[in-house]
């Protein structure tokens, strides 16, 4: 099953279920991804591919870990808990996240693949990691373990 098929999936057992806030995290993935496909047709795609729905969710993720701490911050625990439980939900979407030691595995092999030698090729490696591994590998976390062994 397709990612877009799995959102459509999940979004009627949502409404079936009056589960409101799935509902409305699967409109919001919906519309984000509407919009993506919308700027895809202006490449010459039809829509985005599945490991770039997966890097959006991705974002997605990282956008609202980062309202939930403000929330938390403010004192508004009530709308940092709302933030959390669409990360669950969006958490669902996305494939079973690597260990630590499958992801230095996979950027030692992909430093060795592009032969980056030093921090400047931090970029190619991370276009890789996010063309190969889009949604299954925290970018963040990835990113700093690259600039670990190229400055080592």
């Amino acid at each position: 099953m397709s990612i877009r098929e799995e959102l459509s999936a999940t979004l009627k057992e949502a409404l079936k279920n009056k589960d409101q806030v799935k509902m409305a995290t699967v409109r919001l993935i919906l519309a984000a991804l509407k919009d993506r496909d919308i700027a895809a047709r202006g490449n010459g795609k039809d829509e985005i591919a599945d490991n770039e729905i997966l890097s959006m969710l991705q974002s997605m993720i990282k956008q609202r870990k980062e309202s939930a701490k403000t929330y938390a911050d403010a004192g508004r625990q009530e709308l940092a808990d709302r933030e959390e439980s669409e990360i669950k939900v969006i958490e669902g979407f996305l494939p079973k996240q690597m260990s630590d030691s499958e992801v230095d595995a996979v950027i030692s092999q992909i430093i060795t693949e592009t032969g980056a030698s030093d921090i400047k090729d931090m970029g190619k490696v991370m276009g890789e990691l996010k063309t190969k591994y889009a949604g299954q590998i925290d970018m963040a976390r990835a990113g700093g373990l690259v600039k670990e062994k190229l400055s080592a």
